[in-house]
């Protein structure tokens, strides 16, 4: 039996607003996700790779910059619900260059989602948005120990953020977009899970007024699947692991710049899948 959409906020969703809006999540691997999974770490501090977590505060050959990051690895995952699991997210995106130029990152951002009607916020942990033009171009959220699902928290997001933008295009005597892919991130201590959710006029006005779409939108996922060591899965303080999250962090980077370049361009492009097998030397300026 299909799920009634009812007005709950975006940061409520769960498992069931997904199945009452239609809405299906498809996980890849890197190779198919990224176009190229295999981020080269050459320029990143050789202690930031190889370091312990937490540093050795005492060891005078490693940088400052080096000592913050890895501390803050430590306080996220021995202190998530202080608020450093959010610190560490945003030190991790800035640290590898997400916000850069013209992009900003917008910490505890709260974006408007229109819903049965009815307009309640949705918080993320955090956003990258446009400094000029104003757009938000990636939601990022938290799998905090009380939250519902932050997977379908992102996908609320993604949405909200497909309804601001245009708004914010209306703003600016622009046509509204029929379609966006909007880059997703849920953190899961300091396991990143990376995804595409194209976000349609359809499916807004879908959640608008809380009827079920006809077609399927479906969510592109690439999980970050670390070694386990003595049977417990470990998080980015097993400078292996580490490594890893990196690679896939400056690979989404890769691929979530060149849907800002439509978003920001107003292009419309759908759906997401294999969508960077074609856009090949975009740049976003």
């Amino acid at each position: 039996m299909d799920f009634v959409p009812s007005a709950k906020p975006g940061s409520d969703w769960n498992d069931q607003e997904l199945i009452a809006f239609n809405i299906a999540i498809e996980s890849l691997s890197p190779a198919e996700f990224f176009p190229n999974p295999d981020q080269s770490l050459e320029h990143i501090d050789q202690a930031v790779l190889y370091g312990s977590s937490p540093p050795d505060h005492t060891d005078s050959s490693i940088s400052n910059s080096a000592v913050e990051y890895l501390s803050c690895i430590d306080l996220a995952i021995t202190a998530p619900a202080m608020g450093f699991l959010s610190a560490f997210a945003f030190k991790t995106l800035t640290f590898l260059g997400f916000a850069e130029d013209v992009i900003v990152a917008l910490p505890r951002h709260t974006i408007p989602l229109t819903i049965c009607g009815k307009t309640d916020p949705v918080q993320t942990d955090l956003c990258l948005a446009h400094a000029h033009q104003c757009f938000i171009l990636l939601v990022l959220v938290n799998n905090k120990a009380d939250a519902v699902n932050a997977e379908a928290q992102a996908i609320a997001g993604a949405i909200a953020a497909f309804q601001f933008n245009n708004n914010t295009r209306r703003d600016h005597r622009l046509n509204p977009l029929d379609a966006m892919t909007i880059p997703c991130i849920t953190m899961t201590g300091t396991h990143p899970d990376f995804y595409l959710v194209p976000v349609t006029t359809a499916l807004s006005n879908s959640v608008i007024i809380a009827q079920r779409p006809n077609t399927q939108t479906r969510v592109l996922h690439c999980p970050t699947i670390g070694p386990h060591k003595q049977g417990v899965s470990v998080g980015m303080e097993d400078p292996e692991y580490r490594r890893l999250a990196l690679k896939r962090f400056l690979a989404f980077k890769e691929l979530a710049q060149r849907h800002w370049v439509l978003i920001s361009k107003g292009v419309e492009v759908t759906p997401p899948q294999l969508l960077w097998k074609t856009l090949a030397g975009s740049n976003f300026s």
